[in-house]
């Protein structure tokens, strides 16, 4: 057998069991809100900064616009979003959130905090994974780019 072919060895079976085990971790908390883990993300980058172009939404999360609008029509039949004409270019699409979708801001509040600690009790150094960050910004980043060409 190939040692570049065992699963130990494989960093991308570590990134990515990562993030789906994440997204699990993360139900119990969004599920009283009714939201899912893909909803948050949009939510997060409304509530940095309310009235967003889908394009920009999209380029956010790194996803294609074909993925977020369905996405965030789902979220607008749930009364947490408005997406309307832009007024400069009346293709575009701006998102907005509703009172409803504001107030989740609140209830979302202490989600970061809860997910860390629950991370924390489980491992000796949540530092060290904090200190990844820019690790992982930067593999994003070269992917994405890649993805581009």
């Amino acid at each position: 057998m190939y040692e570049q072919l065992k699963l130990d060895n494989q960093l991308c079976f570590r990134l990515y069991t990562a993030a789906r085990l994440t997204m699990q971790a993360y139900y119990p908390y969004f599920e009283p809100l009714g939201i899912t883990y893909p909803q948050y993300l949009v939510l997060l980058v409304l509530w940095e900064e309310d009235h967003q172009p889908v394009n920009v939404i999209a380029r956010r999360l790194h996803l294609e616009t074909n993925t977020v609008t369905p996405l965030l029509q789902r979220m607008e039949k749930q009364g947490l979003l408005t997406r309307k004409r832009g007024r400069e270019d009346t293709r575009q699409r701006i998102v907005s959130l509703t009172r409803q979708g504001r107030a989740l801001e609140e209830k979302a509040r202490e989600i970061p905090d809860c997910l860390e600690q629950e991370l924390s009790d489980k491992m000796e150094d949540i530092n060290s994974l904090r200190a990844s960050m820019p690790a992982l910004d930067a593999l994003i980043e070269g992917l994405a780019q890649r993805t581009k060409q």
